[in-house]
């Protein structure tokens, strides 16, 4: 029998209806919650460089925005599918509301692999995808940002083209923008520091020290190099890092056992986070295949990559000294997973807490911009320490009062405040 496929808004689903049961919503709220209030679908010309036009479909979904403007990234995928935009975009509603900051949950998209676009087809794909979303997007309605293979200069162009259509000034309707036209420092780090804000927590209930702490990272991306940054700083150490392969479409990993130097990997690492096997050779690292980052013996997993990464059949294969898990990348533990990692005790921080640092520096960019007034880089990373430290406590706290997982007591908190906001504005 053929396996099913993979369905992320299923999965989100699932997640939200066992919540529901938790919380004993009422039918009207749970199903209000589990579908998006509305969706785009669209398509995208696109003039290339050669002449033709090649047309791209583009996704925006805006799950739900009863505590503020929907919030969300957009990302250029060659996989990019509906159904993960919807997920993702429930995942953010649950983001923004676990670590209370006043924004819904949206995300959108585009089919496409900029590997193989020049800088002027991003552009005119860029300015595109505003062009059909302008009217339903803005500072006061929905607020996007950076995703999978898009960075600042994609949403400056974005931001360019929607305030040529509006004709004004409007520098609060998307972030992560480069620094000098508008955009937050500390932005860059956010997310990845996030997590090792959180993981720091952890270790502190747990008992362990950071610098006793051995993690292994998948991905090479922004949040991974942050992830690896911060926790190097703090006293902990990184032992193997996995990324794609664009030349060879495989992921590696790569292993040195006296812990992985981010320095000298940047240094031979393309923009989208690919790493040269060769010279990391030269380095002394050991090539491995893939899935080798989840099969080390460390104390810390930190999947920062992409969603179902740990499944039903790669979770067997964590290795048992392995103490947590904490989730920088969107949905990727699957449900069965999940439980396969409870039943292990191994300690799980889940993916919309884990990862809400980016979000919450996005909010601090937007306020800023909205001000026209600039917080200097650390007062930003202050603020999302305590952001993001104040609402792991919540959730830790929720966990042990209620017996839940993690993920479930972060579902609770989330759920309850979106639900609540619904019902104070009369929606059910």
């Amino acid at each position: 029998m053929a396996k099913e496929p993979f369905n992320p808004f299923a999965m989100a689903q699932a997640q939200f209806d066992k919540v529901a049961a938790i919380l004993d919503l009422d039918q009207a709220t749970g199903e209000l919650l589990r579908w998006p209030l509305r969706e785009y679908q669209f398509s995208i010309p696109v003039r290339m460089e050669d002449g033709h036009v090649r047309v791209f479909r583009g996704f925006h979904v805006q799950h739900n925005d009863a505590r503020g403007p929907a919030k969300g990234g957009i990302r250029f995928h060659p996989q990019e599918t509906v159904d993960t935009v919807r997920a993702l975009a429930m995942w953010m509603t649950w983001k923004t509301a676990v670590v209370d900051i006043p924004l819904g949950g949206s995300k959108g998209g585009a089919v496409c692999d900029p590997h193989n676009l020049t800088q002027g087809e991003q552009e005119r794909l860029c300015r595109g995808w505003i062009r059909r979303m302008w009217r339903d997007i803005g500072p006061e309605v929905d607020v996007p940002a950076p995703d999978v293979m898009t960075n600042s200069q994609h949403m400056l162009w974005m931001l360019d083209e929607y305030e040529t259509i509006r004709g004004g000034r409007f520098p609060g309707m998307i972030t992560g923008k480069p620094v000098g036209m508008g955009g937050s420092l500390g932005r860059m780090e956010s997310t990845g520091y996030g997590v090792v804000y959180v993981l720091r927590e952890c270790l502190r209930e747990l008992g362990m020290r950071p610098n006793d702490a051995v993690a292994s990272v998948q991905g090479f991306g922004s949040v991974s190099q942050y992830v690896i940054d911060l926790l190097t700083q703090i006293g902990g150490k990184v032992t193997c890092v996995s990324c794609w392969d664009q030349n060879d479409q495989m992921a590696h990993s790569f292993f040195k056992k006296t812990g992985v130097q981010l320095k000298e990997l940047r240094s031979i690492a393309d923009r989208f986070g690919g790493i040269d096997k060769g010279k990391a050779r030269d380095l002394g690292y050991e090539i491995l295949p893939g899935e080798a980052w989840l099969e080390q013996e460390v104390d810390i997993l930190i999947p920062a990559a992409i969603e179902n990464q740990i499944t039903t059949d790669n979770v067997g294969k964590i290795a048992k000294s392995v103490k947590v898990i904490v989730e920088g990348a969107n949905g990727p533990t699957t449900p069965d997973a999940d439980k396969a990692i409870n039943e292990r005790g191994i300690f799980l921080v889940p993916d919309f807490l884990a990862n809400a640092g980016g979000v919450t520096c996005s909010y601090f960019e937007q306020v800023q911009s909205n001000q026209n007034y600039y917080w200097e880089k650390d007062e930003v990373l202050s603020k999302l320490d305590v952001k993001m430290t104040s609402a792991y406590m919540g959730v830790s706290d929720m966990a042990q009062k209620r017996k839940l997982s993690m993920r479930d007591a972060a579902y609770v908190i989330a759920i309850s405040r979106v639900a609540l906001a619904c019902k104070n504005r009369s929606w059910v």
